[in-house]
């Protein structure tokens, strides 16, 4: 078990001198779902009968515990953004949301115009819910999809069908001014023509956000225990090409490797994630990254709900510190900054990891080599080719040792 953070600890001299902090977003977990997707891989654990209020109403006053241990590591900044992810944050009722938003602006500074997202999934929507959502201070919906075809869901694992997505969809598009929808594709048996119908289903509620991923086997998941036949890589790249030139046709440009936006509706907080911002995590299995003057932490939570509640209520809910090294925080920054399409400017990795230019340069003029970036004096940003080998450009910035 990790000793907690000491605030003085952490600020005391180090091998970093960062200028000045990044901007500080708030990472809520909620790790219950209905059932454990196949291709899951997140921290998310089944919601039992018998989970009902009660447990709601203990678990966020475990989160609120954990959030009042934390406040010395980020005393005097504000929150510019804030994520309640899952598991199926929507399975909570909107007065236990509103309980949870409630104690987090009592406790810190949220950015007047702060970016609040709750995801939800269609199957646990019922008429109104997200209504009663928007009035407990959310102000963006994120809606797991995944697919409209009924097959395809079914091979997913998933607990919503067709009729049930639309509905979500249509609600959310009445209440909310920005939301996203999550899509997959390369599914088990999906053909081009699914992928298109799936994404011309998608677009026909002109959302100002779709976040579409490609189906991964992920280690510890079902799927890697009964690998699905997926489609092979030549028709993934077709059904990419075929994304690309279905949300561009209404107005969605790709501002990052699986996300697509209307102007003005990028995700803020995921934007804050790529550009090396940071995180304050909450939560069973939740992660922080912090920066203070002269380093960065990494933290992450108990992981198990239970054991995590117990802990936070002692006010103990970290499991392991970490400080982060000189010589990871250049992939650790570009593991992040190249998955957008406009990259990063170069004055910007320098206030963000405290390192000197110089310490990515090897990596730059390989990358550059390979065709996978383009740069001027200024910035940095993925070509094409960067963008559809993106960890192999990612790779390159290993070895730069700072």
């Amino acid at each position: 078990m990790s000793h907690p953070l000491d605030p003085v600890h952490a600020m005391r001299p180090g091998m970093l001198q960062l200028k000045a902090l990044p901007p500080l977003s708030l990472y809520v977990h909620l790790p219950w779902c209905i059932k454990k997707c196949p291709y899951c891989d997140f921290n998310s654990h089944e919601w039992r009968a018998g989970d009902d209020r009660s447990m709601q109403s203990q678990y966020i006053d475990a989160l609120l515990a954990d959030l009042e241990a934390s406040l010395p590591l980020i005393w005097g900044r504000s929150i510019q953004t804030v994520f309640l992810g899952g598991g199926t944050p929507s399975l909570f009722t909107p007065e236990a949301i509103d309980q949870l938003m409630g104690g987090i602006r009592a406790r810190v500074r949220l950015a007047p115009d702060a970016e609040i997202t709750l995801e939800a999934n269609p199957g646990t929507f019922e008429k109104d819910r997200f209504k009663a959502f928007r009035q407990a201070g959310i102000t963006r919906l994120s809606i797991g999809v995944q697919s409209f075809n009924n097959a395809h869901l079914k091979s997913l694992g998933r607990v919503h069908d067709r009729d049930q997505a639309l509905a979500a969809v249509t609600e959310a598009a009445q209440v909310f001014d920005t939301f996203n929808l999550d899509l997959m594709y390369a599914l088990p048996g999906q053909t081009l023509e699914d992928l298109s119908e799936d994404i011309q289903t998608a677009l026909a509620f002109a959302p100002p956000h779709i976040s579409i991923y490609h189906l991964t086997i992920e280690p510890n998941t079902v799927f890697a225990k009964f690998p699905p036949a997926l489609p092979e890589d030549d028709l993934a790249y077709e059904m990419m090409d075929r994304i690309t030139e279905l949300t561009a046709s209404r107005g969605l440009s790709r501002y990052e490797v699986s996300a697509y936006a209307q102007p003005g509706h990028a995700c803020a907080h995921n934007l804050n994630y790529w550009q090396y911002g940071d995180y304050l995590g909450i939560g069973a299995g939740a992660h922080s990254k912090l920066s203070f003057a002269h380093r960065l932490v990494r933290q992450v939570r108990f992981r198990e709900p239970q054991l995590y509640m117990q802990q936070a209520m002692k006010g103990e809910p970290v499991t392991q510190n970490t400080e982060v090294s000189r010589q990871d925080l250049p992939f650790e920054y570009m593991l992040n900054a190249l998955r957008l399409r406009e990259g990063f400017a170069l004055t910007d990795f320098a206030e963000r990891t405290g390192l000197a230019v110089t310490s990515i340069q090897k990596g730059l003029q390989e990358a550059e080599r390979l065709g996978l970036i383009q740069r001027d004096l200024i910035r940095v940003w993925p070509t094409v080719r960067g963008f559809d080998f993106l960890s192999d450009l990612q790779a390159l910035f290993l070895s730069d040792a700072a």
